[in-house]
Parts: C-alpha cells; structure tokens; sequence
C-alpha cells in the first residue's frame, strides 16, 4: 500500500499534475518547468524529486541540461497506470491548456542562460 499512497500523494499536488501535464507533451529542464509555472527552480526540483521517487518521471543528461519526462520504465505497478489515464484526464482544464500553450513556446537556451 505504501507504494500506492506515494503515487496518489506524487499526482494529487496541483503543480505536480500540471508538471506532468506538460511532460506528456515534451521533455523538459528545471529552468523551463519553472518559467512555465511560475515557481522557484528549487520548488520544482523538489516537485520533481517527489515524482520520481513516485516513479511517474525520470531524469536524462541531454548535454548541459537534465531533461525530466514521464517515466516509461514499470518502477511500480501503480504509476504507469496513473501516467495512462493522465493522458485523458485534465485536457480540457484551462490551466492545463495554458501550461501546454506556454510550455511549447519556451525556448531553453533563452531561459537557462540567465
């Protein structure tokens, strides 16, 4: 059960859901999930840390940038089922649109040379 509530507690946060909202569109940095929600780089690093301890994302080294995405390994047997019905889940929610919307304008090497 334990493994259950980690993945329950991981989704049921509100930036966590919409974090992972955008992942299924793209992989995507620190510096960019931040400029998308609108929170400091270390809240999201620990928003992240909590979703893949969840197993719902995995981390990636892509050049000087560690790139999040939805976890497509079967860490557990709870999140890739959550991970499914994410996919239909929310898209309607104007948060959400908006997120997807603002996540897809980013650019990360505007954002991360700052």
């Amino acid at each position: 059960m334990r493994e259950l509530l980690k993945v329950f507690k991981a989704a049921g946060d509100k930036n966590r859901l919409r974090i992972l909202k955008m992942l299924e569109q793209k992989n995507m940095c620190v510096c960019e999930l931040s400029a998308a929600l609108g929170i400091t780089q270390p809240s999201v690093s620990k928003h992240l840390s909590i979703l893949k301890e969840a197993g719902l994302v995995t981390d990636e080294r892509e050049g000087q940038w560690i790139d999040y995405r939805l976890c497509r390994e079967k860490v557990n047997q709870y999140a890739p089922v959550i991970l499914k019905q994410l996919k239909v889940w929310a898209n309607d929610d104007p948060c959400v649109k908006h997120d997807r919307k603002t996540a897809a304008m980013l650019c990360r090497q505007e954002i991360c040379k700052k």
